[in-house]
């Protein structure tokens, strides 16, 4: 019973995810919603540092020979020379990966976020301080400087016979507003006479519906698609004018085109998602199982007056066929008919994609079938 209970839960689950996919996809939406601009990027920044002030859960120095070498290069630029054959053994250091991403136009004196990773074999980065990481980008360039205070959102704990518990993941930290940015990434956006939309979903009819509505607000021959994804604009040259141009266009609204027909399954975890231009052609499916139960009850008998007790097996075998029942799927029918036929023969997640893969092997499913 309670097995039926949670296939109704995920079948009703599976209906949620269908009917917020399909409802997406039948209202007008604004361009600065479906495209990103050309030239105009995230960067990604990476860096190499030390945490310090940790509570003894830093790394183990005698096993992480990279964190010793970075603590007596820094000793050394701040004017303390160590000797060779000495290697301090600290447990409040960790040697950390700094990650960042430097928005498009940031400017030098803004602040952005950093993620601290150890990458030794620290315990924790709980109460520890991040000391000054040059950030750089993929061409070597320094773009943000990162130091400050970590905060830690996991924390573990140990025993003295071995047991540990670990919370979320404590090796892991941010800091906000812990960069400060150093150098202007240069941006293609005020070059040239036209700009140029990229859609975030490659769509050839988004695509001329997006270039006949800029048409229809500016005039003719403004802008033309140049494939499924870009479509290029005339612009003005002069960056303040251009500026008020994006403006403008960035809040008309157009209805993008209808997704392809998709089914999406996840095979780990049985999530199917359906889009509501899955049809299919005539089908007749037929779902159950077998089920074979087979249940051990010995027997003890004593074939003769004072004579030894014996255990005799004896067992009892079961045979449950379930119900195995039929349905037919009309030419065309769509998505809610497919969802009421699945949830009315009773098929859990996991049957459904087996059902799915059938349909598509017979040429029957007139959609993509992308397994995750």
């Amino acid at each position: 019973m309670k097995s039926m209970r949670t296939m109704k839960l995920l079948a009703t689950s599976i209906l949620s995810l269908v009917v917020v996919l399909s409802s997406g996809a039948l209202h007008a939406e604004r361009l600065k919603d479906l495209v990103s601009i050309a030239g105009v990027r995230d960067n990604q920044l990476l860096g190499y540092g030390l945490v310090v002030g940790l509570n003894g859960s830093g790394d183990n120095t005698s096993q992480a020979q990279f964190t010793v070498q970075s603590l007596k290069s820094m000793l050394s630029r701040l004017g303390i020379t160590l000797p060779d054959n000495v290697n301090p053994k600290v447990k409040n250091v960790a040697a950390v990966i700094v990650s960042a991403v430097l928005p498009s136009f940031s400017k030098p004196g803004q602040a952005i976020d950093v993620t601290v990773s150890s990458i030794g074999n620290a315990k924790s980065l709980r109460g520890g301080m991040l000391l000054m990481t040059p950030l750089k980008g993929i061409d070597g360039t320094v773009y943000a400087v990162a130091q400050g205070n970590l905060v830690v959102g996991g924390f573990g704990a140990s025993g003295n016979d071995g047991s540990k518990i670990t919370v979320n993941i404590p090796s892991v930290g941010r800091i906000p507003n812990g960069a400060s940015v150093e150098r202007t990434v240069i941006s293609s956006f005020a070059q040239g006479k036209s700009i140029i939309f990229n859609l975030h979903n490659a769509d050839f009819t988004t695509a001329n519906r997006l270039a006949n509505a800029v048409n229809g607000y500016l005039g003719p021959d403004v802008a033309a698609p140049i494939d499924a994804s870009s479509i290029r604009i005339s612009a003005p040259i002069d960056p303040a004018k251009r500026v008020s141009f994006i403006s403008m266009l960035e809040n008309l609204t157009i209805d993008p085109g209808s997704a392809s027909a998709k089914v999406i399954v996840n095979s780990r975890t049985g999530t199917v998602v359906i889009n509501q231009n899955v049809k299919v052609m005539p089908a007749a499916i037929t779902h159950g199982s077998m089920t074979v139960t087979i249940r051990e009850r010995p027997k003890a008998t004593q074939p003769v007056p004072f004579g030894e007790t014996a255990v005799v097996p004896k067992s009892d075998i079961l045979v449950n066929t379930g119900n195995n029942r039929m349905f037919y799927f009309d030419p065309g029918v769509d998505l809610n008919d497919i969802v009421r036929a699945v949830n009315q023969v009773g098929a859990a997640p996991g049957d459904l994609m087996a059902i799915l893969e059938a349909l598509k092997e017979a040429g029957a499913l007139h959609a993509e079938l992308i397994i995750i």
